[in-house]
Order: structure tokens, then C-alpha cells, then sequence
């Protein structure tokens, strides 16, 4: 809809209908007894347009489609079900769940056979789209950060969860958009290095009806009903236009401190969920054989395990989804995107829908001249045949790589309970891979190590801190029966699942030994080469007691604890310490790969890799399962820079070691050791030699020239 000073010109695709209506409402008319119906009647290329006299700011619409219904052909027009805009900019109210909202004919629990169309009109039970203003808004002279990938630190993070609990952000805004661009939360991302913050899904969405019957809510918001509307329910201010303001605000402010603003977003499926089973909210009654992928019966072909995936082999759906990207660009100065299950997008038309590299829709991304200046990061899988593809995404995406994670959980956690069975582990050589930039996945194409993007934990899956203190998945608080969420958390509990009562036998010697592997997690996260990425409050060692899989846990198992003992305060500056380390030297923040070349004619190399002894790793020693030692050395000194060494220690015993002495290094100068409980003042230089290193352990050196 675009407004103009005497009315609003409306287009909407609805390729195979047969009558299109606009479908005005006052606004605070919940029941939809105010509705004016105005008939589309221009048509063409499947769209259905008109000029509506009369439309301004606010006016509260939806539409409703008839056609055929036919379900075993894909089309499900059902003129009784008021539907949202697919470009609505804003989003008033949610849905009431109940049999109204489908276009099937349902029975109180909401099954049916999906093939009898409904009668009973949903106006009464559906959000209404909002015309807005979407222009007006003093951006001043906001300018995007444009910080270089190489030196991005990303803080995946809730937009309620950051701050619902936060002491110091006023009452009313905690838990919005204003909150978290709130000054003692912009200080505290500041403070922790933070250059980016990846938002868990804003576009509005609903939550799934089993959820709704079971008393919870979809928390995460990967359910979306809306590509171009912030969800309301995140903002203080609730008016529609308010909304969209506020959510602009918090993007201006972040950009005032150098923060970037990187969107979760959902395109591979909708909250309409399967065809047979799921609502008609939207797309499926504009046009479903058209925006979903469905099979020769008219079925979903389902690659993302929630009912349907969106087809972005048609133009339409991949207009839609690059126009919705421009917007949040263009108008809402957002500086990039995660892209959910983004092996779906790019399933193309060949034998099994194979992902494709170079799929039409990646291609537009690529040379699009807004899409291809900002951050795109892929969730490089999805649910279908052959739908892991870590790695094979093209340049200029970078992409989650869950080997890094894989890799860092195995050495510091999953090797040991192993070990205690008799099983050898995976020794140092799928880890020393990750740390030097994950060449091995991301070396084509020219795409550098900033095409991994480093994590351990994210929002799907246990924190950083019940990997250390949970074996096991303990989601009872789902409703599920503890059968949904991973099983394969390769975690490690240490001897004891949960936590043991303060002073209990072993408490504290219990605590300490997960905090030391808890430090492993993140300084590996943070020193390694490529982008890290936090999931938030992992810095202070947020639990969320084991559960694994809590996108329905809207409350006090999610929110942040800002509460901290005084280990979380710890914690915390040892977060703070690790990402000023990366900061300070650039040769953590390589562009380019290492390749153990000769870089010097002192012999020195970029990269050199040695034994606890301090001799160079031989090739027996990087086969070996049983090595759970090594220390790695960045040379930075060749272009100008510091260089770093770092010592890995997995074994289960304290041991000495030899640093290592490349050419070129005099003296080495501890910076950090994951033994320490806080950050210390660095050491004194010394010369290469004999040091004690704590079992399950990490040092940091700084290599000086003591004269």
C-alpha cells in the first residue's frame, strides 16, 4: 500500500484468485463489525491493484481472496478468512486461535482432514495490517558503523531477554526496543567489546496453536506472519506507528556507538505452518501454489520442520523476500542479516530440489547494490535431503560454522567422558583447523576467514555454562515429555548433572574445574581466527538449567540474571579481557588465511604450530587421538604487527611445558591464563622456556623483544 495525499494505492498478489477485496475496519473494532469491503478490479500479471480514495495514516485493513478450492491442486481461496497484507509495515493484535482461522474445516482440537472448507469468518480472530508513515522519522545524521567483518564481534541476543530483568533500564522499558538502547545496556555492549547485535527474530509472528493449547508461547519468534512489520509486542510504545519508531530509535542510538544492528530473519517458512493441518493467515489464501513448495497432491514439501517452505523459485515470493530485506536497509538503516535455514532458500528445481549456489534468489543477494554492501550470514542447513552445506555458500556470505562449535565442545568437554570410557578422544588436529580460520570449508572462492563466523552456543541449544554442567537435556518444562532439542550437545557435566547445593562435598573444587572450561569456551571463541559470535549472558554464566530447546520459555528460565554472584562477575571480566586481547592485536583478526609460509628470512613463518616440548607438530603427532597438547603461533611481526602465542592444554593432568621459540621471538609475556579466576596484570617477559600449565587449561602470550 502506498499512501498518497487523497487515498492509498493497494496492489496485492493473488495469481490464481478470482475476486480480490479490500477490507477496511475502525479502528478498536475487534469483532469486525465495521467492515467496509472495497472489490479490486484491476488486474494483471497476477496482481490485482486499485486506487482506494479516502485511506490515511492509521487505517486498520485486511483482505480476503476467492477462488478455487481445490486443496489436491494447491489452492485454498477461502473468501471467510480475512487475511493480513504481506506488506503491511505494521501489525495490530494477534491471533485468536480457534477453528475461525482455518480454512479447512477443524474440529475443537483443531484437526481435520484439510480438505472441507471452512464457512465461519475469522475477522473477529485476526490482527489487522496498519497503514502507516514509514518515511517520517528524524534519522539525523545516522551512518552505519561499516566495521570490517575481520574486526566484528557479534552478540547474539533477545530483545526481551536482554533487558526484561535489568535493574537499571526504567520499568516500562524493559524488555523493548527502547530498553535495549537504553545507556547502562549500550554501556554495558560496549564494554564488552560488542560491535554488532545479531536480534533473535523481530518481524511479527504468532505462536504455534500446540503451544497456544498447552498454555505457552513461541518466545524466539521464528513463526513469522509479517517480513516488513517490527512484532509489537517488543516495543514500549504500542500504537502501530509507535512502534515502528521505536524500533528505529534503538538502531539509531546503537549506531551512535558504533553498533551495528544484524536481523534474525525468517524466510524459509511462515506461521501458517502445513496446508492440511495449518491456518490461513496470509499467503496461503492469496495464492499457496504460489508461495509454498508444495508436492503433485497439493501437500508441503517440508524442509524446515515447521509444515511448509517458502518457494523462492517463483518471482513473486522472490520479490517479496528482496523487497522486505531493501526495507529493513533502506528505511529502517538495519546493517545486515542472519538468514534461518538459508540451505531452503536456495533449493533450486533440479532432481530433489538440490541446494544451489548459485540459485536465483542468492545471485539477486549478491549483485543486488543495497542487499550486497551489508552483512549476510547464513544457517548453512536445513531439515531436507543432503541439507548440510557448511561452507558452500558464495561470497559475500559468511556462515555459522557449526565445525568450529563441533570442534571447541569436543576438545574442552565431550573428549573426557569419552576418555573416562576407554575411547581415545579426537586429539588437537579438527581444532587447530577451526583456530587458524577454517580454511578447509571457507578457502574457495577467495572468501578469507571472515566467512566463519566462530560460535560455541547460540540461542539454539544449552549455554556456554550447562555445557559444563549438564550431560543430558532436561526440556520437562516444554511439555514434550523431554523429546524435543538435541541429544548431541557433546557437554560435559564434570562428574555431576545439575548443580550441587552451596558447601555441599566438592562444591567448590566442582566449580572450579567447569569455570576453567568454561573459560576455555570463550577464549577459544574469541582468539580464534574468524568472526566470534557470543550468545548472550554466556560472558557471566547465564543458565537455563539444562533445557535446551526453550523457544517457549517466555519467563525467568530465559530472561537474563543480572543478579551476579561474585564467580559471574568474574566471568564477566575475563569476557571483557579476552575481547580487548582480540582487539589490541591484529594478527587475531587475520583477513586472509595462514599457510606456514616463510615470511621471514630469519625463517620465521605466519603460522607455526609445536609440542608441549616446544618442537614443531609432526605429522604423527597430528594423527594421533591420544595429543592433547599444542601451541600455536600468530606471527604479526612480518606485517608490522604483535604476535601471539597460544598455549592448548586438554590433557587431565597439570604438565610442563617449553614455549615455543619461532625465529624471531625473544621473550614471551603471559597475558592471560584460563587458570586464573579474573584477568591478572601481565606478566614479566621471559625467555623461551619451561612452564607449569594447569590441566584442561589455555595461556596467552605476547611475544616482545625484553630490550
Amino acid at each position: 500500500m502506498t499512501l498518497r495525499s487523497d487515498g492509498a494505492d493497494f496492489a496485492v498478489y493473488a495469481g490464481h484468485a478470482e475476486s480480490v477485496s479490500l477490507c477496511l475496519f475502525d479502528e478498536g473494532d475487534l469483532d469486525g463489525s465495521s467492515e467496509r469491503r472495497i472489490e479490486l478490479v484491476d488486474r494483471a500479471h497476477g496482481v490485482w491493484f486499485g486506487f482506494v480514495p479516502g485511506i490515511g495514516l492509521g487505517q486498520r485493513y485486511g483482505i480476503r481472496v476467492d477462488g478455487p478450492w481445490d486443496p489436491e491442486s494447491g489452492q485454498r481461496h477461502n473468501p471467510h478468512k480475512l487475511l493480513m497484507d504481506p506488506y503491511a509495515k505494521a501489525i495490530e493484535g494477534e491471533v485468536r486461535w480457534g477453528p475461525e482461522v482455518f480454512g479447512h474445516v477443524v474440529d475443537e482440537g483443531w484437526h481435520g482432514d484439510g480438505y472441507r472448507q471452512s464457512e465461519l469468518d475469522s475477522a473477529a480472530y485476526m490482527p489487522r495490517s496498519v497503514v502507516i508513515d514509514d518515511r517520517d522519522f528524524d534519522w539525523g545524521f545516522d551512518q552505519p558503523p561499516q566495521i570490517p567483518r575481520s574486526d566484528s564481534l557479534i552478540y547474539e541476543v533477545h530483545v526481551k531477554e536482554m533487558t526484561r530483568l535489568h535493574p537499571e533500564v526504567p520499568p516500562e522499558l524493559r524488555g523493548t526496543y527502547a530498553g535495549l538502547a537504553n545507556p547502562p545496556v549500550v554501556d554495558y555492549l560496549k564494554r564488552l567489546g560488542v560491535t554488532a547485535v545479531e536480534l533473535l527474530p523481530i518481524h511479527a509472528f504468532t505462536h504455534e496453536p500446540h503451544l497456544v493449547q498447552r498454555g505457552l508461547v513461541n518466545h524466539w519468534g521464528y513463526n513469522s506472519m509479517g517480513f516488513f512489520a517490527p512484532q509489537a509486542a517488543y516495543a514500549h510504545d504500542r500504537t502501530p506507528q509507535g512502534a515502528v519508531n521505536e524500533f528505529k530509535g534503538m538502531v539509531k542510538i546503537l549506531h551512535e556507538h558504533d553498533i551495528e544492528v544484524i536481523l534474525d530473519v525468517v524466510y524459509n517458512h511462515t506461521a501458517e505452518q502445513s496446508a492440511f493441518t495449518g491456518a490461513t493467515l496470509s499467503w496461503r489464501g492469496l495464492d499457496s501454489r504460489a508461495y509454498y513448495r508444495l508436492d503433485d497432491r497439493g501437500r508441503d514439501v517440508d524442509v524446515t520442520g515447521c509444515g511448509n517452505t517458502l518457494d523462492l523459485r517463483h518471482p513473486v515470493v522472490a520479490q517479496q523476500v528482496l523487497d522486505s530485506l531493501r526495507y529493513w536497509v533502506e528505511v529502517c538503516h538495519v546493517d545486515g542479516f542472519r538468514f534461518d535455514l538459508a540451505v531452503a532458500l536456495g533449493r533450486g528445481r533440479g532432481k530433489g530440489d538440490d541446494y544451489d549456489p548459485d540459485h536465483p534468489f542468492l545471485v539477486a543477494l549478491r549483485t543486488d547494490p543495497v542487499l550486497s554492501r551489508v552483512k549476510l550470514i547464513s544457517e548453512p542447513w536445513d531439515l531436507g535431503l543432503h541439507g548440510w552445506r557448511t561452507g558452500q555458500f558464495p561470497p559475500p556470505f559468511s556462515e555459522w560454522n557449526d565445525r568450529f562449535r563441533d570442534a571447541v565442545r569436543t576438545y574442552w568437554l565431550a573428549d573426557y567422558p569419552a576418555r573416562a570410557k576407554g575411547r581415545p578422544g579426537r586429539g588437537v588436529q579438527d581444532l587447530a583447523t577451526r583456530i587458524a580460520g577454517s580454511q578447509d570449508l571457507f578457502g574457495t572462492r577467495d572468501r578469507g576467514p571472515q566467512a566463519s563466523v566462530n560460535f560455541v552456543t547460540a540461542h539454539d541449544g544449552f549455554t556456554a555454562y550447562d555445557l559444563t554442567a549438564y550431560a543430558v537435556k532436561h526440556n520437562e518444562a516444554n511439555g514434550e515429555g523431554n523429546r524435543d532439542g538435541s541429544d548431541g550437545n557433546s557437554s560435559w557435566n564434570h562428574g555431576h548433572e545439575g548443580e550441587l547445593d552451596a558447601g555441599s562435598p566438592g562444591e567448590e573444587e566442582l566449580r572450579r574445574e567447569r569455570l576453567r572450561s568454561l573459560r576455555n569456551l570463550l577464549a577459544t571463541t574469541l582468539l580464534a581466527t574468524g568472526v566470534p559470535m557470543l550468545n548472550s549472558g554466556d560472558e557471566f554464566g547465564r543458565t537455563q538449567h539444562g533445557n535446551n530447546n526453550a523457544y517457549c520459555q517466555d519467563n525467568e528460565l530465559t530472561w537474563m540474571d543480572w543478579e551476579l554472584a561474585p564467580w559471574q562477575v568474574d566471568l564477566l571480566e575475563t569476557t571483557r579481557y579476552l575481547s580487548r586481547i582480540r582487539a589490541e592485536h591484529t594478527v587475531l583478526r587475520q583477513r586472509t588465511f595462514f599457510s606456514g609460509r616463510t615470511v621471514h628470512e630469519d625463517g620465521s613463518t605466519d603460522l607455526a604450530w609445536f609440542d608441549a616440548s616446544g618442537a614443531p607438530m609432526q605429522w604423527w603427532q597430528w594423527e594421533d587421538p591420544t595429543t592433547r597438547s599444542v601451541q600455536v603461533c600468530f606471527n604479526g611481526a612480518w606485517l608490522g604487527h604483535t604476535s601471539i602465542l597460544i598455549v592448548f592444554h586438554g590433557a587431565e593432568d597439570d604438565d610442563q611445558f617449553v614455549l615455543a621459540s619461532p625465529p624471531g621471538v625473544r621473550a614471551l609475556q603471559l597475558l592471560w591464563d584460563s587458570a586464573w579466576e579474573r584477568p591478572r596484570e601481565p606478566g614479566e617477559p621471559v625467555p623461551p622456556g619451561p612452564v607449569n600449565v594447569t590441566a584442561r587449561s589455555m595461556q596467552v602470550y605476547l611475544a616482545v623483544d625484553p630490550t
